[in-house]
């Protein structure tokens, strides 16, 4: 007999992890009354690896989550940025396990399975809200008559050069006035839950979660002001492909491409919208760095050796 609860399964199920994993999950969930939900191409690819998984609801990726009382992530970030495409506009909080390498915005490692799905069961988990951004891009210039196109990322939204072999050229803007431009490989434009991932591979300063900015941080700029930059939640960044040179590409979490021809322009602000994020552990952002990282910490007393 079920209880009216639904869990929206995803796996990455190209690892062999995740097969296993994905049938614990599956079991545990369903022995505890909870309906499994599981988008078809998986379960075919699961079953291609001897994974039979019934009984299990099929969805479709547009109303996966719809109703769903929460998404589980079986994968690394990659996987855990492509449920989150399905979760958001459902408002349903992502709950990512760790089968990849970093896996920063996982909530839980592999070896700590059975605990965190008996937590599922028991709802014993918070929700936090993370920042998104939204994306606007003018192929021909803000004010060229045509509606942009629109996108939004949880982590951040890339320019990067269209050609491997030429430059890009941009100019950057910070609510409506002009700030530097540069001839760079790129520009990332990040929320804080991103300033772990693409942001800080070029570069940027990690931020704390709970702090609401934008970040801008180019890539290999050959300019003298070329610093990382730090800017308020209600900022209006903007990116121009300066007219007459290489055009440009702009990924959103690294998964949806937009190209930019010389001349295109890029509007980036906060979203109404966030991501949910279910999180088992109170432990604070500090010790997350820490283990995900694995930074030296040795020698540290704790403020209680000191006499406090």
């Amino acid at each position: 007999m079920t209880s009216g609860r639904s869990v929206l399964l995803l796996a990455h199920t190209g690892r062999p992890a995740a097969v296993r994993s994905a049938q614990l999950v599956h079991e545990s969930l369903t022995r505890a009354g909870l309906t499994v939900r599981m988008l078809k191409n998986e379960v075919e690819e699961l079953a291609a690896e001897a994974c039979v998984l019934s009984p299990v609801e099929l969805v479709e990726p547009g109303e996966a989550a719809e109703g769903a009382e929460l998404v589980m992530v079986l994968g690394g970030d990659g996987t855990l940025l492509r449920a989150a495409e399905m979760a958001r506009p459902a408002g349903a909080p992502l709950l990512g396990v760790n089968l990849g390498h970093v896996g920063f915005l996982a909530e839980a490692e592999r070896e700590d399975l059975g605990a965190t799905v008996r937590s599922v069961v028991n709802r014993d988990y918070d929700v936090e809200e993370r920042m998104t951004l939204d994306v606007a891009v003018f192929n021909g210039g803000r004010g060229d008559g045509d509606p942009p196109v629109r996108n939004w990322a949880l982590n951040d939204a890339t320019l990067e050069k269209g050609e491997a072999r030429r430059i890009l050229e941009t100019v950057l803007e910070m609510d409506d006035r002009p700030l530097s431009r540069w001839a760079c490989d790129g520009v990332v434009c990040a929320t804080p839950t991103g300033s772990t991932a693409h942001a800080f591979s070029a570069g940027g300063p990690v931020v704390w979660p709970d702090v609401e900015a934008l970040l801008v941080v180019p890539i290999s700029a050959h300019a003298l002001f070329a610093r990382p930059l730090v800017v308020g939640p209600n900022a209006t960044v903007a990116l121009e492909v300066v007219p007459g040179t290489a055009p440009g590409v702009l990924w959103c979490d690294g998964r949806r491409m937009v190209e930019l021809p010389a001349g295109a322009r890029i509007e980036i602000t906060r979203a109404d919208t966030p991501v949910r994020l279910a999180r088992l552990h109170r432990a604070p952002f500090t010790d997350r760095l820490v283990a995900k990282f694995g930074l030296p910490v040795a020698g540290w007393r704790g403020r209680g050796e000191h006499g406090r």
